[in-house]
């Protein structure tokens, strides 16, 4: 066993519980064009269970994030996914009039899913009665982390009205934003700029607690500043917000998208292995169910002889850094 293995290691978690997953539920949606569909990932055991709203990144559906999804439903949480209208399984024409709102549409699709939680609830045997729906986080990958942060604050300068909706929403206690773009403007590469206008948040509002994960070596082909910009969602926001910088990650985060998937760069499961235990030991501290398996995680990256990344913190009694 490696040191940085022990060091994944000393975050403990509950004994995983067998999973029941469902797929696809559908909600109608007709203002959407199509049907929203999603997966519901749930513990067979267990009551007062809280909840995850997971966000894809840019193509993918509710297929993917296993690793992440099949963890935290193993350890007590209800994981729902959809499938937002840019997944390649839906296959949406570039010139189709929805494209130029595809960051609003998902935002929309969350939001139903929170509208909507009796009906899915009820489409999973067994699960009727044993959500805490005062427990709700919502996370996201990539273009999902900016789709999660609507939820918590961040506001997108809509690039056809020209202006900063706020989009949070009062049911969402708690996020974690994986490798999510930073700021606009200057920020963006010229091909980011042209292509995705919606690529211009704004942190200042963005005061619901979250933990923000980047990796050092995830320079995106989309800013010209480099790794360091995945990290704004961190620094430009007020609140309570926490930070794991992961070394030696890129984008793919050493593979939380899929098992096995082409996309991931940087393939290492104990990297995987010690975001889905930071992750779920924050979810459960920022949620208030318990605060000892966060502080562990804290300190098993502090300690760590060999540390997989680190961890820091800030209150909101700080002020942000500006946005």
């Amino acid at each position: 066993m490696t040191r940085s293995h022990m060091a994944t290691m000393a975050v403990a978690v509950t004994a995983p519980t067998p999973v029941v997953s469902v797929k696809p539920v559908a909600l109608e949606a007709p203002d959407r064009g199509e049907d929203l569909q999603l997966k519901i990932s749930a513990p067979t055991t267990g009551s007062e269970l809280p909840v995850i709203v997971l966000s894809h990144g840019f193509g993918s559906s509710l297929n993917g994030y296993g690793p992440l999804a099949d963890f935290w439903a193993a350890h007590g949480f209800v994981v729902i996914q959809p499938t937002h209208l840019d997944s390649r399984t839906v296959g949406l024409p570039q010139d189709d009039p929805r494209t130029p709102r595809l960051w609003r549409f998902r935002v929309e699709d969350m939001k139903r899913i929170l509208d909507q939680l009796d009906l899915l609830e009820a489409a999973v045997p067994g699960l009727s009665g044993r959500l805490d729906r005062s427990r709700i986080a919502a996370a996201g990958h990539s273009f999902g982390g900016q789709t999660a942060g609507n939820l918590l604050g961040l506001r997108v300068l809509d690039p056809m009205s020209r202006k900063e909706e706020d989009l949070s929403d009062s049911r969402i206690k708690a996020g974690v934003l994986l490798a999510t773009a930073g700021k606009g403007g200057a920020d963006l590469t010229p091909f980011a700029a042209e292509h995705y206008p919606f690529m211009n948040p704004s942190f200042a509002n963005m005061t619901t607690p979250a933990l923000v994960v980047t990796g050092d070596q995830d320079d995106s082909p989309l800013s010209v500043r480099g790794p360091e910009w995945l990290a704004d969602p961190y620094f430009l926001s007020p609140g309570d917000k926490s930070l794991l910088t992961l070394f030696g990650a890129e984008h793919s985060l050493g593979g939380i998208a899929g098992y096995e998937v082409q996309e991931t760069t940087d393939e290492n499961p104990e990297r995987v292995a010690l975001i889905q235990r930071v992750t779920w030991a924050y979810l459960r501290h920022a949620l208030g169910i318990e605060d000892a398996s966060w502080t562990a995680a804290q300190k098993a990256l502090s300690e760590s002889t060999a540390p997989m990344g680190r961890i820091e913190s800030k209150r909101s009694s700080q002020s942000a850094f500006g946005d």
